[in-house]
């Protein structure tokens, strides 16, 4: 970038205030301004000050001013579905200039994450993936792993880095492999996000039958300072497109299942949206969206049996795919690395009723409810899994959040009317 651009160099403190500005130039509704909309608008915006100051090593304080946005936000997600008044806000830029806003961010992003040096930890990553599909990972180098597909966990550790300040870090050159392999984790972060934009645009032309709202929507997230920070980060990037994709596919409950399953699989926390997704289908394709699931699921356990050297390492491996130690393990950073972590287990019971009752409330769901639960439930995950309370996985939510933002009145849209028999 900077042979084409000289001195270019836009860090994270500009990108907020550029982005801050474009938000409410573009989408703040100044002749309604105690609308909701504004509201929500700030709110997105509140989130940056968190981001820059864990960035920037102010960790504590950055984590708590994190979880109380976060809060705020869950409380405005568990009401929405009350929320039924929903005038049209179309954003103050047409079609046409969200689309060639759309393009510029997507190329600054992306060619951010093609030209980001690479680090120590894509030769480190490369060695364990080696160790691992060769069924040489230690039993409790396994037990280290993020709960999630632990060949998705050890991917992801290439190229992980934010746009952060440099520490200084000149790596030695990297063997091929790593290099391949840095390649092609790159090139999964441009597909998710490609695959988070054109999801995000079909659900607003599909399902809410406005082109508009759904450009809106994915601009909006493209320009909000948390892409910018976390643009390369896999384990961020791919379950988000899971999930939006599994509301775009929402009429056909079996590909949605497997969508979820996936998504479930690969971090384990969309578990927690099962009930909610049993209770939307509950008359109408309740079984197969649960086949779907299962179906997905069975596919990836079957395939950790392919890499483990004995029942032990089998047992280990599906373990970490299902979260099981994702309770006990102590928080190594985030808001509970700040604060005693025994008070995270009434966080989590209280989140596991929560998700449970989904399945009955509100009783009558529609694709509203489904949108703004599913954002309330990994936004909810957010305050008790390491690292805990920092709300520093956005993306599992982020995309979920603006379309429940921006979405129309959708009562008329329940199983038993859209769903495909």
């Amino acid at each position: 970038m900077r042979r084409v651009l000289f001195q270019y160099d836009l860090d994270p403190t500009t990108w907020v205030y550029l982005s801050s500005l474009m938000t409410i130039g573009i989408y703040f509704k100044f002749r309604r301004f105690w609308s909701v909309r504004n509201a929500d608008l700030i709110g997105l915006i509140a989130f940056a000050p968190g981001l820059l100051l864990v960035a920037y090593q102010q960790q504590r304080l950055g984590y708590a001013w994190l979880a109380a946005v976060g809060m705020a936000y869950l409380v405005r997600l568990v009401i929405d579905p009350v929320m039924v008044r929903r005038p049209l806000l179309e954003p103050n830029l047409s079609v046409d200039g969200l689309v060639f806003t759309g393009v510029a961010l997507l190329v600054f992003l992306l060619s951010n994450v093609i030209t980001t040096h690479l680090t120590q930890s894509d030769r480190q990553g490369a060695v364990r993936m080696d160790r691992l599909l060769a069924g040489q990972l230690a039993p409790d180098e396994a037990a280290e792993l993020a709960p999630g597909y632990p060949p998705f966990q050890v991917f992801s550790t290439y190229s992980n880095t934010a746009f952060v300040p440099s520490q200084g870090e000149d790596p030695a050159p990297l063997p091929h492999r790593a290099l391949v392999r840095a390649v092609a984790t790159r090139t999964t972060v441009i597909l998710g996000h490609l695959a988070i934009v054109v999801g995000i645009v079909l659900v607003g032309y599909r399902h809410f039958d406005n082109l508009h709202t759904g450009m809106a929507a994915a601009v909006l997230y493209l320009l909000l300072p948390y892409t910018s920070q976390m643009t390369s980060r896999v384990d961020h990037v791919v379950p988000a497109a899971l999930l939006v994709w599994t509301i775009e596919a929402y009429r056909r409950p079996m590909v949605a299942g497997v969508l979820l399953g996936l998504a479930a699989g690969l971090i384990a926390y969309p578990l927690f949206l099962v009930p909610l997704f049993l209770g939307f289908y509950w008359r109408r394709g309740a079984v197969r969206f649960l086949l779907g699931a299962i179906a997905a699921l069975a596919v990836l356990v079957g395939s950790l049996f392919l890499i483990s050297p004995d029942a032990a390492a089998f047992s280990s491996h599906v373990l970490t795919m299902f979260g099981a130690r994702a309770v006990l393990k102590d928080p190594l950073v985030g808001f509970w690395s700040f604060h005693e972590p025994v008070y995270r287990i009434p966080v989590v019971v209280a989140f596991a009723i929560g998700s449970l009752s989904l399945l009955l409330w509100p009783a009558q769901k529609n694709l509203g409810t489904l949108l703004s639960c599913s954002a309330a439930v990994m936004l909810g995950v957010s305050f008790w899994y390491d690292p805990g309370a920092g709300v520093y996985h956005m993306a599992w939510f982020l995309p979920l959040l603006l379309l429940t933002v921006f979405r129309p009145n959708l009562e008329d849209r329940v199983a038993l009317t859209t769903v495909v028999p």
